[in-house]
């Protein structure tokens, strides 16, 4: 966690074991003496973690996505969820602009040769994102962020979310999935990865958009269906794609079939990779504590009443 946190909590009275570099079997020890856990993504909140924890009431998640926390355990124990969405959304809407236009204006092969000497300007002719459709799917923190930084871009925005939305964006047209499929030029996805939304991004899911277009992901890697990208990138369904996530984000543990597609990744001219730093940032670091202090404070709060 970020420095910050420790005197925040200390100065609500809360009593704090901060242990950053526990091993994963030594968590469950200590679980029966606390109230509160709280995690980044490397920890996996499981049933057996929990029975281990009978004072636990929260556990506060140092992040956005809550996928490292297994479905229902929580609510079966009568335990409070807290998360910071809040705490990282600039900096995803931020850095998912940034894909864009590293993709739109060949940002990245432009750099490579100017490095080896070559000075190869109509090659490196670049698109506009002013005049573009772009879609949304998921139009929640993450989304409307960076819906926000297309604001002076005078592009079209679409935005498809399955909860309802409160307070879009004048220039934001909420609509259905496909109107999306029907009229994007590029999607980004910014959606939590569930059970149910595994492998969102299909063959079938992609032969269904009307023109070609651009694929942007920073939600998580399991949302798309890598050989479906591959395919759509192969046949140029897909005109280009920027990935803050993969299927597989443990470069050491690969299947044959996920090195194959990384390596393909590798070589595309149009793909651009980030590993997994869209929400990370100094700024985001430190305000992600700072949201879930707010939150465990109204918590609390309600308690006392």
């Amino acid at each position: 966690m970020h420095e910050s946190l420790l005197p925040m909590l200390e100065n609500m009275a809360v009593e704090v074991t901060y242990v950053p570099h526990i091993k994963k079997d030594q968590v469950a020890e200590l679980l029966p003496f606390y109230d509160m856990l709280m995690v980044r993504s490397k920890l996996r909140v499981t049933e057996e973690l929990v029975a281990a924890a009978p004072r636990l009431k929260v556990v506060a998640r140092a992040g956005a996505g809550v996928d490292n926390i297994d479905d229902g355990v929580l609510e079966r124990h009568n335990i409070t969820l807290l998360n910071a969405p809040e705490g990282n959304r600039d900096a995803v809407g931020e850095h998912t602009l940034g894909l864009l236009l590293t993709l739109f204006r060949k940002i990245n092969s432009g750099d490579a040769e100017v490095r080896k000497g070559l000075w190869l300007r109509e090659e490196n002719r670049g698109e506009e994102i002013g005049g573009k459709t772009v879609g949304i799917i998921g139009y929640g923190n993450m989304g409307k962020a960076f819906a926000k930084r297309l604001a002076g871009f005078d592009c079209e925005v679409l935005a498809y979310d399955v909860q309802a939305v409160t307070k879009p964006f004048s220039y934001v047209k909420l609509c259905v999935l496909e109107e999306i499929q029907e009229r994007a030029d590029v999607l980004s996805l910014h959606i939590p990865f569930t059970k149910n939304n595994r492998h969102l991004v299909s063959e079938a899911f992609i032969d269904r958009f009307q023109n070609p277009f651009w694929l942007l992901n920073t939600a998580r890697g399991e949302v798309v269906d890598h050989a479906a990208l591959v395919k759509g990138l192969k046949h140029g369904k897909i005109l280009g794609a920027a990935l803050d996530v993969l299927e597989n984000e443990k470069l050491s543990t690969l299947s044959l079939d996920q090195q194959k597609r990384l390596q393909f990744l590798y070589d595309h001219p149009r793909v651009v990779l980030t590993p997994h730093i869209a929400g990370w940032t100094h700024e985001s670091y430190q305000r992600i504590n700072e949201v879930l202090v707010q939150k465990l404070t109204a918590y609390l709060h309600a308690l006392s009443k």
